[in-house]
């Protein structure tokens, strides 16, 4: 089992998860997070963090969709180990249904 990000994130993108993982599995897109499974302990212990609610075990049904995201992004986007600022924006959108399709972005983030 692994934890994986879902679209709740894009655009919110948080962070507040990446100040809690013990071993810096997050990944920094554009406007959204992603978690290397191969790097992912499962210690479950970014899930309760995230205010969007973006964070869910693999083992949830559907999931094999953010698995393949996370696991294809995690190994283009730089690494982020800490919390930086959220965008402006993030609240308005958080909640919001169908964020894959509208905002996704396959671009990098800054990272650290």
């Amino acid at each position: 089992m692994t934890y994986v990000v879902t679209d709740a994130c894009i655009r919110c993108k948080y962070m507040d998860c990446v100040e809690v993982c013990p071993v810096d599995c997050f990944y920094e897109g554009d406007n959204m997070l992603v978690i290397n499974p191969n790097e992912c302990i499962d210690c479950g212990v970014c899930e309760p963090e995230c205010p969007a609610e973006a964070i869910l075990p693999d083992t949830e049904s559907g999931q094999e969709k953010w698995l393949e995201l996370n696991a294809t992004f995690s190994t283009q986007w730089p690494n982020i180990t800490r919390k930086k600022e959220s965008p402006a924006d993030a609240d308005e959108h958080k909640g919001e249904e169908g964020k894959y399709d509208k905002y996704f972005s396959a671009d990098p983030g800054d990272g650290d």
